[in-house]
Order: C-alpha cells, then sequence, then structure tokens
C-alpha cells in the first residue's frame, strides 16, 4: 500500500504543515517513504529525504485560482504516483482521508467576518473534499461537531484523532534547568510569567489577556512569542520569535490563549507535556483532551471569568505537572486525555487507510 500526503508545503510552519511533518516521521519509522505533494519544500530538512516529492507550483496564477489547481493537479500526479490512499492535509478534493484541522465555515462564524466570493470558492472546494473523502479525521470534538452541523457530514464517516505531540522533544526540566532558562528568557522569580505563543494576535485573544492583566496588582507578565505585538509594556514583554518553544514553555509559570478560533491548539498539549499548566478560554478544541488539575478554563470573551481564572492560577503558582522527561508514550502523562505520540497517531491513519483499500 502507498500513501500519499498534500499539504501546503513541506517546511517548518504552524497548523497542518508541521502536523504533515510528524507523519512523514511517523511513516518513516513504519519503513514507508510517502509521495508528497506541496506548493514548496524545503530539501535542508531532514523530512525531505524520507518522501517522494512532487511539487505543484501556483505562483504564477492569480490567488483565487491557486487552490482549485493545486486541487486538480493533486488529482492527476497521484494517480501517476501509484498512491493507494491520499491523506489531504490541505484543500483537495481527492484524498480518501481528510484531515480536518479547522473548517472555514466555523473560522467565520467564530470571528463574525462576512463571507466573501473568495471565502466561498474555499467552503465549496472544503465541501467536496469532505464529501468524497471515505474518512474524515477530526482533530478535536469540537471539528466534529463543526462538520455535523455546518457541513451535514455524516457521523458515521468521522474519527476524532487528536493530533500528536513529540515527547521527546517536550517534557520538563528540573528545577536548576528551569532557573537558568527563566534568567536566559529576562522572567524575574517575583514575576509570574504568562506564555502567550502567536502570529495572530487578535484571533488568540492578545487585546483581552493585555486589558485583564494590566488592572492587576500582582507582577504578572505576558510574555509574546512569536510575531511582535503592536504594544509593550511594563505588563507585556515581547522574547521574539522563538524556535526553541519547549524552553519557553519550561521557563513560564502558565501557557495563555484567548481565542476567538482554535480549532485544537496544540500549545497546550505541548505546555503541559513540558510541566506548565494553562490558562485557555473553554472554546479552543484542545481543552477537552487536558486534565482539569493541569488548566484554568474561562468563557471566551469575558474579561470578569478571566480574571477568577486568572486569580486561581495566581494562587498556584509554582506548581508544575508531573510528569516523565522524554517519555517514549506521551498518552501515559497524567495530565493528557489521549495517546499524543506521534507512533499511535500514524498507526491509527494507517489502520484507517488499510480498511479504505480492503474494501475496494
Amino acid at each position: 500500500m502507498k500513501v500519499g500526503i498534500s499539504a501546503n508545503a513541506l517546511k517548518h510552519s504552524g497548523g497542518l504543515e508541521r502536523y504533515a511533518m510528524d507523519l512523514v516521521q511517523g511513516l518513516a519509522a513504519r519503513r514507508q517513504r510517502p509521495a508528497f505533494f506541496a506548493r514548496r519544500f524545503d530539501p535542508s530538512l531532514a523530512e525531505y529525504a524520507l518522501v517522494e516529492p512532487h511539487r505543484i507550483n501556483v505562483s504564477l496564477l492569480p490567488g483565487k485560482w491557486r487552490d482549485s489547481w493545486f486541487s486538480r493537479r493533486v488529482a492527476a500526479l497521484r494517480r501517476r504516483a501509484g498512491v493507494d490512499v491520499l491523506i489531504g492535509c490541505n484543500r483537495i478534493d481527492s484524498s480518501e482521508i481528510a484531515i480536518c484541522g479547522g473548517t472555514h465555515r466555523g473560522f467565520l462564524r467564530a470571528t463574525g467576518r462576512p463571507t466573501r466570493r473568495s471565502d466561498q470558492r474555499q467552503i465549496e472546494l472544503e465541501s467536496r473534499q469532505y464529501a468524497r473523502s471515505r474518512v474524515i479525521v477530526a482533530h478535536s470534538a469540537l471539528m466534529r461537531e463543526e462538520l455535523l452541523e455546518l457541513y451535514g457530514v455524516d457521523d458515521a464517516k468521522i474519527r476524532v484523532l487528536c493530533p500528536p505531540v513529540d515527547g521527546t522533544r517536550f517534557s520538563p526540566v528540573d528545577d536548576a534547568r528551569r532557573a537558568e532558562l527563566r534568567q536566559q528568557y529576562g522572567f524575574g522569580e517575583h514575576e509570574t510569567v504568562l506564555l502567550f505563543p502567536s502570529s495572530s494576535h487578535e484571533r488568540k485573544g492578545l487585546p483581552l489577556i493585555q486589558s485583564v492583566v494590566e488592572a492587576l496588582d500582582a507582577p504578572v507578565v505576558v510574555a509574546v512569542a512569536g510575531r511582535p505585538p503592536e504594544r509593550t509594556s511594563e505588563r507585556v514583554r515581547y522574547i521574539g520569535y522563538v524556535k526553541d518553544l519547549e524552553n519557553a514553555y519550561r521557563a513560564a509559570d502558565y501557557t495563555i490563549l484567548a481565542s476567538k478560533y482554535e480549532p485544537f491548539g496544540l500549545v497546550g498539549i505541548e505546555s503541559v507535556m513540558c510541566g506548565t499548566p494553562v490558562i485557555f478560554s473553554s472554546n479552543i478544541g484542545c481543552a477537552d483532551a487536558i486534565a482539569d488539575d493541569a488548566k484554568y478554563v474561562f468563557r471566551p470573551d469575558d474579561a470578569a471569568d478571566l480574571r477568577l481564572a486568572l486569580d486561581a492560577a495566581l494562587a498556584a503558582r509554582g506548581r508544575r505537572i508531573v510528569g516523565s522527561a522524554g517519555q517514549a508514550t506521551p498518552g501515559l502523562h497524567p495530565a493528557i486525555r489521549y495517546d499524543a505520540s506521534v507512533t499511535a497517531h500514524v498507526d491509527a491513519l494507517l489502520g484507517l487507510a488499510t480498511d479504505i483499500v480492503s474494501s475496494r
């Protein structure tokens, strides 16, 4: 059985591009070299040597035509490559397994943005992908609900499989190393540090967090990692684009998000695996996958409820989540409610792929 993966790119990035790279690593561990269809490749990556690359150049096309052109080219190229089962990590209408890490209708509803013609084109392609696929893998229960409510997908077609995390990378450190990391990032011992990892601050809720934190009397600092915020202050500190995000989790006291739309929120699982509890709005998809004693949850867009969550977190400052450093099976982590290992996730996908092939 030959497996194919379609994604926007094979490169360091967020979201489904990063997920696709995890799949490549997991398949390599199973001695499989997938065909990989993408717009861009980074040949310097170790994962590049693990795939059969098929680049689809869309750079010369107008933006509104690129998704549909890419989808058509994947359909043709997968046949030439002899792919038996295609895993779609972007909007294509020829994948047997469609990965749902977010829906466009869900995004528009959550953000209150009016539907433009360009949005409608994306929704039409997305709808075809869900209709034509044999299985849809929803990355959270929230995505399952959106598929049912907003796209009318048959529930029997959906499998909820939360995305994996590299447990060897995201793991706790001892107190001495954590103290070194806090000093490295400039965090004072008297400060309660709330890590805010984001490249989309408005959607992730920085204005709400900033307004609540700046009204506190306690020495609380929001450490923004990613894109620079529009405004910094004594309470909002920019720590740059952080490549080794695991060390920022380890150095912080909490990780915080107040997202308008967050289909899963892998940062929550990463943070917990590094020993750092989270302060999240209840609409973040991963909230249900984190144990109660590792999270503080507040109602979306509710400043008063966020204040209550922060007060509870401040009262418990210094409590770290107990876990096994570098554990091979993250599902054994006491604060995570699913097996987050790449191995378990890829094995589940291969099981679905085998069922698809055998049913033909």
